[in-house]
């Protein structure tokens, strides 16, 4: 899967993929997640969705039980989960 990899950094000698941003050692995590291009959080929202009707647009509708995580940075979605599922610390 290295071909799937866009983002990246590293320590030392230049990965065998030639990818990504080199970084000094005891860099802190601010720095690593920014040249890794992970500086963004998972997000939620309801999973909602159309009703249509013959000639036109339908009622937005929501499902209850599920939400979908997607990033911040890109808004693009990860994953459908059960209201249940806690995002990192999340209370």
């Amino acid at each position: 899967m290295a071909h799937l990899v866009e983002t990246m950094a590293y320590v030392g000698a230049t990965p065998w993929n030639g990818l990504g941003n080199q970084l000094g050692t005891c860099q802190p995590l601010e720095v690593w997640a920014r040249q890794a291009g992970m500086d963004w959080d998972v997000r939620k929202t309801p999973v909602r969705f159309i009703t249509e009707s013959a000639g036109t647009l339908g009622a937005i509708q929501s499902f209850p039980n599920q939400k979908i995580l997607f990033c911040s940075d890109t808004q693009v979605p990860l994953s459908v989960v059960s209201q249940r599922f806690q995002v990192g610390s999340e209370t």
